[in-house]
């Protein structure tokens, strides 16, 4: 067994605690290895029972048993927070469809490390680092499959057992750049998916979509391994949808005009085109779910056409079509608002319009500020994201990632700057209370005339608010008279 050089900061905190029955494990150990710094650190205490290990850290911190009943004890010291785990073994209760915590835990101090180890799901994962020395603890070749950037199942006959391990097999391949070993298509394609909760696998499709460099590679895996077709079948049905090849000329390794390719390519370039704009998290995820979903409809609206000549295949209506349907994905997998952007009311929004930033782009000689206006108004002032999900659809045509925006782009964003229409100045000026001070009393016939107004606003009838109050009372006059 090898030795290790490495510290971060709490390491003699818990050798004093637990002397050499302490442990780093997981990631930080697999990072480690393969010389990657890495900032989240999981801990595994041996040899000390469940009480007196929580008894000991509470004289240093602060203890959260929220993880007890996986033998998860939530440690907090210095504005940081470790993951402190019990030798335990994991048998699955009973023969029917599983789900994450399906499972009888059985917690044993005196198991041998090597034990503990043997239930984890890769071998990349399934090391052990004694903290006091450094002693690597690797009865698996994790280390070789770690440097050698490979996920292999540590026990093959134990991994049905917990249907995430598929989803994190998708995840480890697209976030941490490893290969699948092939023999793990095999068994996951036969593992029932149906027990997962959905937050569960909410949570590793956005680890995948935020995380990886490129999600293809993630979305690609979940497609290979089966999962597309469990969870996510719109998706799935996509990769069966051909593109007209001169409009989409992008075609995979077999020469094949998907739209799940084109898909795939999109969700690259909104990645990219996020990280290197700085987006929120909130906002780069509606974005990327955005570009996920963005082509749903193809599948219902995909025709031959006689076009220019040719039979051409299009697949008009299908922004409308993929809006809908990507609104029953986002409420089938209880998708809502996360990290305050409202998922749910956004991405179906940007699919809707994804082809308005264009179509003004074409009509950039004519078209005139009430059409930015109307634009901003039915996106709720998010321009950035529409123009964004416009360039990423547009680049799902090549591989090579976006470094900053095209010429279009450039050119909507300076637009809308030059006419002043922005999320402020897309704000209704005459309100309600502007209403009651004119007579008019709350009900439907309040509600027309606001509505009346702010289509008048949009459309550049007035600017201010003295001038809108003077169209509303001319509209509350011919209302009465």
């Amino acid at each position: 067994m090898a030795s290790l050089k490495f510290d971060f900061e709490d390491r003699k905190l818990f050798v004093s605690l637990f002397a050499g029955d302490v442990y780093a494990v997981g990631g930080f150990v697999r990072d480690l290895v393969r010389g990657v710094p890495s900032s989240e650190v999981d801990i595994l205490v041996a040899r000390h029972p469940g009480g007196e290990v929580a008894a000991r850290l509470r004289r240093c911190g602060r203890v959260n048993l929220v993880g007890r009943s996986f033998g998860i004890i939530k440690f907090h010291t210095g504005g940081r927070t470790y993951d402190v785990a019990l030798p335990r073994t994991d048998v699955p209760k009973g023969t029917g469809v599983r789900g994450h915590k399906d499972f009888a835990v059985s917690f044993d101090p005196d198991l041998p490390v090597e034990k503990d180890l043997v239930r984890r799901d890769f071998r990349c994962n399934s090391m052990a680092l004694r903290l006091r020395d450094g002693l690597l603890i690797d009865p698996f070749g994790g280390r070789e499959d770690a440097r050698a950037k490979k996920i292999r199942l540590t026990n093959p006959a134990a991994f049905p057992d917990d249907p995430l391990r598929v989803l994190r097999v998708a995840r480890f391949a697209s976030v941490l750049s490893f290969s699948v070993d092939r023999s793990i298509y095999e068994v996951a394609r036969r593992v029932d998916l149906g027990g997962l909760s959905r937050e569960r696998v909410n949570e590793e499709l956005f680890k995948i979509l935020l995380r990886s460099p490129r999600p293809s590679v993630g979305l690609e895996e979940l497609f290979k391994l089966g999962a597309l077709d469990q969870l996510f079948p719109e998706l799935e049905a996509l990769a069966l949808v051909m593109q007209d090849s001169v409009f989409h000329p992008e075609k995979d390794a077999f020469g094949h005009h998907t739209v799940w390719h084109h898909t795939k390519l999109a969700v690259d370039q909104a990645a990219a085109l996020a990280r290197v704009s700085g987006l929120e998290p909130g906002k780069s995820l509606a974005l990327l779910l955005a570009a996920l979903y963005h082509d749903l409809g193809k599948r219902q609206t995909t025709r031959w056409e006689y076009k220019h000549g040719r039979m051409a295949i299009t697949s008009c209506g299908h922004d409308i079509v993929s809006s809908r349907l990507a609104a029953k994905a986002l409420a089938r997998s209880r998708i809502h608002s996360w990290n305050g952007c409202r998922l749910e009311k956004m991405v179906p929004l940007l699919i809707r319009t994804h082809h308005r930033a264009a179509e003004i782009w074409q009509n950039r000689e004519s078209v005139t500020k009430k059409a930015f206006n109307r634009l901003a108004a039915e996106l709720h002032g998010e321009i950035d994201l529409l123009i964004y999900l416009d360039a990423a659809d547009r680049a799902g045509r090549r591989t090579r990632l976006l470094r900053g925006l095209d010429r279009e782009a450039r050119w909507l964003f300076k637009r809308f700057r030059e006419l002043r229409v922005d999320r402020e100045t897309i704000k209704p000026l005459v309100l309600g209370r502007d209403l009651i001070g004119l007579g008019v009393p709350p009900g439907p016939d309040m509600g027309r005339i606001l509505k009346k107004l702010y289509r008048l606003q949009l459309d550049g009838a007035f600017e201010t608010k003295t001038r809108g109050l003077k169209k509303a009372r001319q509209l509350v006059g011919r209302k009465t008279a």
